[in-house]
């Protein structure tokens, strides 16, 4: 932990505060490396070890860099004025994507922990390893008649971004009940949907997707490389979907730019929480980010679905227009 009266001894050598607390937290918490980090600040590797090595010294980390970040946190106050939102966690950037889904994953935990403290309520989770990284992080429990709900349908194999197995590690690091929507996330027709919600057990689950008091959602753009579009029934439909100008999917839907649903008939399939009910919840958190996904980011909160937003540094310059 970096301690704001400690840094003073250093602060004579290196240019400021702020310039300690980046290296250190790009170092011990995003696991970038030293010339990696170098070529970030556009500074050169030995300030980085020097930097690094009078953190160790002092003894300003312990596990982990708290500090905020100035730059950061500006970037916050302003997305939260921006697009109307309850609050916002920034990150900084890193290289390497599945680090930056940890770290983004481990603050919207974080987050999750200041709001779920010693109350009855629902939680409803969504899927994504960003989302799956955020139990490591769940450290308050909520009230022992608290209980866990998956907000959309499942695929067929498993995964750690699937969403039972995301919502059922989210209920295992609390210690609470979880309930799964057991249907695909897309059905075969919206005919079929509507079959399927004549089941007592599914229309029970997905009265409590509606009920529940917090929601922790991801995105996806419309690359392979996310989950949604290498689903076979999006791939069939993918061109037209981008046709219809679809920038990407939340919670299963896919949204055109302005954050408005895109006219497909998958979008009147989806086994998931509808985003009208999203909008609705008290708390609402978006945990997302990669410059990728920025698009899909920006459709989210453009539509107002969601309250919170957690986030990498780039992703949010982007937002603002910076």
């Amino acid at each position: 932990m970096l301690d704001k009266p400690k840094l003073d001894s250093v602060e004579g050598e290196f240019r400021s505060d702020r310039e300690i607390a980046r290296v250190a937290w790009l170092y011990f918490v995003g696991g970038m490396t030293q010339q990696e980090i170098a070529d970030e600040l556009g500074t050169t590797r030995l300030r980085v070890n020097k930097i690094i090595g009078q953190v160790r010294t002092a003894g300003l980390v312990n596990i982990e860099v708290r500090t905020p970040l100035a730059d950061c946190v500006e970037l916050e106050e302003r997305l939260k004025d921006r697009f109307n939102l309850k609050g916002a966690v920034v990150v900084p950037a890193l290289i390497d994507p599945i680090e930056q889904q940890r770290t983004i994953g481990e603050a919207a935990g974080e987050l999750l922990n200041s709001v779920i403290a010693e109350r009855d309520l629902g939680v409803g989770i969504g899927w994504g390893r960003t989302l799956s990284f955020a139990t490591r992080r769940l450290e308050t429990r909520p009230n022992p008649n608290s209980w866990v709900v998956g907000l959309m349908g499942g695929v067929t194999r498993a995964s750690l971004t699937n969403t039972f197995e995301v919502a059922m590690s989210v209920a295992r690091a609390l210690g609470l009940e979880c309930h799964y929507l057991t249907a695909p996330i897309y059905c075969s027709s919206p005919e079929s949907l509507e079959a399927l919600l004549h089941n007592d057990e599914i229309a029970d689950v997905l009265a409590r997707t509606e009920i529940a008091d917090v929601a922790l959602i991801a995105c996806g753009d419309l690359h392979e490389r996310s989950p949604i579009p290498s689903l076979r029934v999006v791939k069939d439909n993918l061109d037209e979907l981008v046709r219809l100008g679809a920038v990407g999917e939340t919670l299963g839907y896919f949204l055109q730019a302005d954050g408005a649903l895109v006219d497909h008939p998958l979008n009147r399939s989806v086994m998931a929480l509808s985003l009208e009910a999203l909008r609705q919840k008290p708390v609402s958190v978006l945990a997302s980010g990669g410059l990728y996904k920025a698009p899909i980011i920006r459709a989210t909160l453009a539509g107002g679905y969601v309250n919170h937003l957690v986030t990498d540094e780039a992703v949010a310059r982007v937002l603002l227009g910076a």
